[in-house]
């Protein structure tokens, strides 16, 4: 049995580093710099990035497939608001931004195509299509193309956690833990030591069985989530803290079940 109780307040960001990121915004609502971006409106941007600083949990990927990125970018609100307004001033201005050890640039079919209804706040979308953008070779990004093409342009890989986890979040230490019928514990005590360490924790489940209320017959992996902390996995039930879907919530499942829909874990650390 899993359940799912709502929480609130308990993973606020700093609020100087808050205060900090809205200053910030500030001065970057005053630049009349031109955008990157023909179909973006400048003033919907800011008012999602301050909504964003303010609180986190704001950060939501909508219609949209984009689960992984979006668990990044709620950690990277959590952690660095600052480096999220600076990350988004030059999204929006210049296209792209400077990562940990690489520049990341959306392409200009998908600035062009970020049109009409983009089934998330445009802030989000800038981002978060940026970042599925430079992983999806095959499949482009557009945010009202037919479910199948989103889905796969949106599936977010393991790697790509990873090189996330470094490269947007700045950890020089990135570990993957496969966890799925095995390891199951060890990955989840690793990811609390993450945590413990200062670093961050996400974790790839089984949606339909950890979160929602029609577990499939076989499961089968299709959601990240950020772990956020208060993992305890010995004995029965299993508990653990998470971000997902623009919620806070705390779910509490039987072992059985922990094994089944758990898959793997990605940590980054100091």
């Amino acid at each position: 049995m899993i359940t799912r109780d709502v929480l609130t307040g308990t993973y606020a960001p700093d609020p100087n580093k808050v205060e900090a990121a809205m200053a910030a915004i500030a001065a970057f609502e005053q630049s009349s710099a031109p955008s990157a971006w023909a179909f973006l409106d400048k003033a919907m941007v800011i008012a999602d990035m301050r909504a964003r600083v303010q609180d986190p949990f704001q950060v939501n990927q909508g219609g949209q497939p984009f689960c992984g990125p979006a668990a990044v970018l709620f950690t990277l609100l959590q952690k660095q608001p600052l480096r999220y307004v600076e990350m988004c001033q030059s999204l929006f201005l210049i296209g792209g931004f400077q990562g940990s050890s690489h520049y990341l640039a959306s392409s200009d079919r998908l600035r062009q195509d970020s049109r009409g209804n983009l089934q998330m706040g445009q802030a989000d979308w800038m981002v978060l299509a940026t970042l599925r953008d430079v992983e999806s070779i095959i499949f482009p990004v557009e945010p009202n193309a037919p479910d199948i093409v989103r889905n796969l342009a949106g599936m977010t890989k393991s790697w790509e956690m990873k090189g996330w986890v470094q490269e947007i979040l700045g950890y020089r230490h990135v570990a993957y833990d496969h966890a799925y019928l095995m390891n199951d514990i060890s990955a989840m005590q690793d990811a609390a030591a993450a945590l413990q360490a200062g670093g961050v924790a996400f974790a790839l489940i089984t949606a339909e069985g950890m979160l929602g209320n029609n577990p499939p017959m076989l499961p089968f992996p299709s959601h990240w989530i950020a772990l956020l902390g208060n993992i305890s996995v010995q004995g029965d039930p299993v508990t653990f803290d998470i971000y997902t879907w623009s919620k806070q919530l705390r779910l509490t499942m039987d072992a059985g079940s922990f094994k089944k829909y758990l898959w793997a874990t990605v940590t980054g650390t100091p």
